[in-house]
């Protein structure tokens, strides 16, 4: 699919630093040019996020994954699957972050953050007082309240590129262990 809003001229160096880095140019980056400078805050923002550490790296990509699964933004699945090979995460449970409700490879914590990350994706929100606790428990308050800012974010990144008509480029063909795909639709009502 070609993004519903053309592509923008990026400056030559920023275009050969994302080709070093990603080996192609990302499509978001392109189309978000068009306003140079929401691209440049954009771009800010999500390398400040990138500094965050509270909260598991692995976590919080595990949870944009599952937003970009249940959005339904084909390119966040894939950079997000290819980010997690290259941040040395579980590859079975990278692949499988789409039907982790399905999976036995996620541990009770994975569970909780990715429930939450569909919980706070759903419209409205259906993020429990329990599912917080736990959360909470788990966490602490720090890591919670980055992790719900993340997820708020990727909120925000996978409806932009659904919005736009971005799709995969395919950076998850380089990972040996293919992407899962749900197997039922997902149930937006809140568990017991």
């Amino acid at each position: 699919m070609t993004p519903r809003i053309p592509k923008a001229e990026l400056p030559a160096g920023m275009r050969e630093n994302l080709i070093r880095q990603l080996g192609a140019v990302p499509e978001p980056v392109e189309v978000l040019w068009n306003n140079p400078r929401l691209a440049e805050d954009n771009q800010e923002f999500t390398a400040k996020m990138g500094a965050w550490d509270a909260a598991d790296a692995s976590l919080k990509t595990f949870a944009h994954m599952a937003v970009a699964a249940q959005v339904g933004c084909s390119w966040c699945l894939d950079i997000n699957y290819f980010a997690a090979l290259n941040q040395n995460l579980d590859p079975a449970k990278a692949s499988e972050v789409p039907r982790w409700r399905e999976s036995e490879v996620f541990t009770p914590s994975e569970r909780d953050v990715l429930e939450y990350a569909e919980a706070m994706t759903n419209t409205p929100p259906t993020v429990t007082d329990e599912l917080s606790a736990r959360l909470l428990d788990r966490l602490g308050p720090a890591a919670l309240v980055e992790l719900t800012v993340f997820i708020g974010f990727a909120n925000l990144s996978t409806r932009v590129n659904t919005a736009h008509g971005i799709t995969s480029q395919g950076y998850s063909q380089a990972c040996t262990i293919p992407l899962a795909t749900r197997t039922k639709p997902f149930d937006a009502a809140p568990t017991a």
